[in-house]
């Protein structure tokens, strides 16, 4: 069976190491709080106006400035810089906490396509980092759409030990 991490490699088509190469660089120092900020709400603009009601309602039980924020602290965590969203929400747990929301490889594609947007919106990042940060979130968002089909067992591989012999009556 392939773990997490492999499944987001294959889905997302991007190699282990281009999806951990944020870490090469201290995006943070790089990049500055602000800039985090500015694209964090870049996105979520563009996600609360999204065409498809569908995927807004995907975000419907939270405010706008509370998805800003959740966001742009993780990434700065995440990025190099101080443990903002660990110290007001805890460990990240990144399946656990969008387990409530589905998941799915469309609904990846889709937040996939806003961030690009967002990315090539915001000025102050240069095409290297936006290149590190894509890959990132592609490999991260399919590595949680492997996460979410943990939700439903009908959906994974067979246990091993299956069998395909009636059950006795």
């Amino acid at each position: 069976m392939q773990s997490l991490q492999q499944k987001a490699s294959e889905w997302s088509g991007v190699d282990p190491n281009d999806a951990f190469a944020i870490d090469e660089t201290n995006l943070f120092e790089k990049l500055g709080l602000q800039t985090f900020i500015n694209l964090s709400t870049n996105f979520y603009n563009r996600v609360y106006d999204d065409e498809e009601e569908w995927f807004r309602s995907i975000f419907s039980n939270s405010s706008k400035e509370d998805a800003i924020r959740n966001q742009y602290e993780f990434f700065v965590q995440r990025m190099g810089g101080p443990p903002l969203y660990s110290q007001r929400k805890g460990h990240p747990a990144l399946i656990g906490r969008h387990r409530p929301f589905p998941v799915t490889h469309k609904a990846a594609e889709r937040w996939l396509h806003h961030m690009q947007l967002a990315l090539d919106s915001v000025t102050d990042i240069d095409e290297d980092s936006k290149t590190k940060m894509m890959n990132f979130f592609r490999h991260t968002a399919f590595f949680l759409v492997a996460g979410d089909e943990l939700k439903n067992p009908n959906q994974g591989v067979a246990c091993k030990h299956a069998t395909n012999k009636p059950a006795a009556a």
